[in-house]
């Protein structure tokens, strides 16, 4: 079934935009978001005595956002060319604040996940939507400086996330960490009433659901099954049914849009080789910071001993300096390129988490902040120019396509992560444990670290060989223009 083609709008004039108030109204909607998608894990004993559940269903707290979001963001390709920049910030957010509303007055369980849902759909519109403005609103050349206040926003509150809400549970309650973020998000909806302009020209084109269909089963049942492989192990009937459903969906949904004369995804981006290229290092480079992120907190808190509190803490530091270096970073980037901050970033990247395979139940909180600040100064220097470096390659009309790719393989690697690192990790631990027969769980979990630390190892060295094949790009509208 397909809706049909509606008008164009006129060409906009970008030339006459203030580019601050936009920028501003995009990050403060950012923010609020993504800080709000680490706020809650830290809760989760408060949230199973409250609603007398177990593990693994509040653990759907955090899996049901990641698979909204998986399922979301490619459909947002489409989006972005029937609605306007204001009408699907403004409805993302508001949308957005119904489900905070919801969580933090929610009576049960089950009304406390629709909330989440609703959250998870409100950050799922707006991450595409932040990308593709800055594409759209700033040349090339400045574009890594505007990429890194979106990395500031982006790395800064999932670090201070687990802290903040550590205090906000212990002092108060956990319905204040929704009551809190109210008012935030109120706030974000009225200034991008106020200063958010429209940046892109709707060009309405068919909407195939059946492309729509077979992109959630696909990006969904993957993300789905690798979840739930982290949670339940590979044996369950169940993760190899939606990873194969998810990816016979995937491989149709392809087929389709190569043949679709409008499709809603499109996979023209991948003739451009360094989108090509980028795409498949920040794959790689996201399973390799998942193998430290995953296993970290386990480290800290069941082998250290820390609270949950003091092990964010203890996170915090490497959290923050990626953030305040991100801004840097895009600076750098626009003057010398890509290759002279990737590089040495993944060099840094791949020793630290080096270093951290050799992780013993000796070390001190210090030394992990040394090593977790070594790996996030790394990340800084790869994430935003990586992807920038990719994106610039496009021509305008294939921008939203490009941001909707890359932010879903994101959340896909993310997902794939998570499940293999943790089955990683556990079976390293029941390894040791009938290697040496030592019963002792923090020895065993260690050596279970261990070896997921190595195969985190190796990622990151694979992402540091795609790392040299990195150079400066501009668009195929530059290169005409320069040609001229």
């Amino acid at each position: 079934m397909d809706m049909g083609v509606g008008p164009s709008t006129a060409k906009i004039d970008l030339s006459k935009l203030k580019r601050g108030p936009i920028v501003a109204a995009l990050i403060i909607g950012a923010f609020v978001s993504i800080l709000n998608e680490t706020l809650l894990n830290i809760a989760f004993p408060s949230l199973m005595e409250q609603f007398s559940i177990g593990e693994s269903t509040v653990q759907w707290l955090s899996t049901s956002y990641m698979l909204v979001v998986g399922i979301l963001v490619p459909v947002t390709a489409l989006l972005q060319m029937w609605f306007t920049t204001r009408q699907m910030f403004i409805g993302a957010m508001t949308l957005f604040l119904i489900g905070t509303v919801i969580s933090g007055i929610s009576p049960t369980f089950g009304v406390l996940l629709s909330g989440r849902i609703l959250q998870a759909i409100g950050t799922g519109l707006l991450i595409p939507i932040l990308m593709n403005t800055i594409l759209s609103i700033y040349p090339p050349e400045n574009r890594g400086g505007a990429m890194g206040m979106i990395g500031l926003v982006m790395m800064t509150a999932p670090a201070i996330g687990p802290s903040l809400s550590g205090l906000i549970v212990d002092a108060l309650s956990w319905r204040w960490l929704f009551f809190l973020i109210i008012p935030l998000a109120a706030f974000s909806i009225v200034f991008a009433f106020i200063y958010l302009k429209n940046v892109t020209e709707l060009t309405k084109p068919k909407v195939d659901f059946i492309s729509i269909i077979l992109s959630s089963v696909g990006f969904g049942g993957i993300v789905y099954g690798f979840s739930s492989a982290g949670e339940g192990g590979w044996s369950d009937p169940k993760v190899t049914w939606f990873i194969a459903a998810g990816a016979v969906s995937l491989l149709l949904f392809v087929w389709r849009q190569l043949k679709m004369d409008q499709p809603m995804l499109d996979m023209r981006t991948f003739k451009f080789p360094m989108f090509s290229l980028v795409t498949v290092l920040m794959l790689v480079l996201m399973m390799s910071m998942f193998s430290t992120m995953i296993m970290l907190p386990l480290f800290l808190q069941n082998a250290l001993g820390l609270t949950a509190l003091a092990a964010g803490l203890v996170m915090m530091p490497g959290g923050i300096v990626n953030g305040l270096m991100a801004p840097i970073s895009g600076k750098l980037f626009d003057k010398f390129g890509p290759r002279v901050l990737i590089i040495p970033g993944l060099v840094l990247l791949s020793l630290s988490i080096f270093l951290f395979s050799r992780v013993d139940s000796s070390w001190t909180g210090g030394y992990v902040i040394f090593l977790h600040v070594m790996m996030m100064v790394g990340i800084s220097m790869v994430m935003m120019p990586a992807q920038t470096t990719a994106l610039n390659q496009l021509p305008r009309l294939l921008y939203p396509h490009g941001t909707a790719i890359m932010s879903t393989l994101q959340q896909v690697a993310g997902a794939i992560g998570m499940a293999l690192f943790i089955s990683i990790m556990s079976s390293g631990a029941k390894n040791y444990v009938e290697t040496t027969g030592d019963m002792n769980p923090v020895e065993s979990m260690i050596a279970g670290l261990q070896s997921a630390f190595i195969i985190g190892f190796v990622l990151a060295i694979v992402a540091l060989v795609l790392g040299f094949f990195v150079k400066r790009t501009t668009s195929p509208v530059e290169e005409e223009q320069s040609a001229a």
